[in-house]
């Protein structure tokens, strides 16, 4: 698995061996920052750019590595493996990104309480579990997402995400086995 954009591109990021981690493939990640960079979301420019990311059931952290390559400002990898986030830690000092990212081991599912909201979140979870909702009513009350962000869930191509109150749809697209639903908190 190889970094897909940004000034990182091309660098491998490894996946921690042995756990049950599903890493987002580079041809969906791609086309994930390419309707983030160039599709028609409400926010004005782009969301990447100088933002601070959220990458909730963070996994290998590949869609925070990967906005931190593309100009975000700062990114928090949330999951509730430590093997995990070790392997994360592992990525971003071998790309020289440590000093941009914060880990957190809790679910994200019962976050604790954010010091800083992001205005652009990643969230991937266990697919057929119908965690989104659960996680993202979870993250706002707990302050984790700001006003307007831009929430981006990825889903199996089966699984719907629905309306939830808090959140608005902006696009949802499918990729195979993966889809992807574009939201905007309000």
């Amino acid at each position: 698995m190889r970094i897909v954009g940004g000034i990182h591109r091309g660098r491998p990021i490894k996946a921690p061996e042995g756990l049950d981690v599903r890493p987002t493939s580079d041809r969906v990640r791609q086309a994930l920052f390419n309707v983030l960079e160039h599709g028609n979301l409400p926010k004005i420019g782009n969301p990447v750019v100088d933002a601070v990311v959220l990458d909730a059931f963070s996994g290998t952290g590949a869609l925070a590595i990967e906005a931190l390559s593309r100009g975000a400002a700062s990114a928090i990898c949330m999951d509730s493996n430590q093997k995990v986030l070790e392997q994360i830690q592992e990525n971003v000092v071998s790309l020289s990104e440590i000093n941009r990212i914060k880990l957190v081991l809790a679910d994200a599912t019962k976050p604790p309480r954010a010091t800083t909201s992001a205005n652009l979140i990643f969230m991937d979870p266990p697919y057929g579990l119908e965690l989104p909702e659960l996680a993202l009513k979870a993250l706002l009350a707990a302050n984790w997402i700001a006003k307007d962000a831009i929430v981006v869930v990825e889903t199996g191509s089966n699984e719907t995400v629905n309306s939830i109150d808090g959140f608005i749809i902006c696009d949802q697209r499918k990729y195979g086995r993966t889809a992807l639903t574009f939201l905007q908190a309000h």
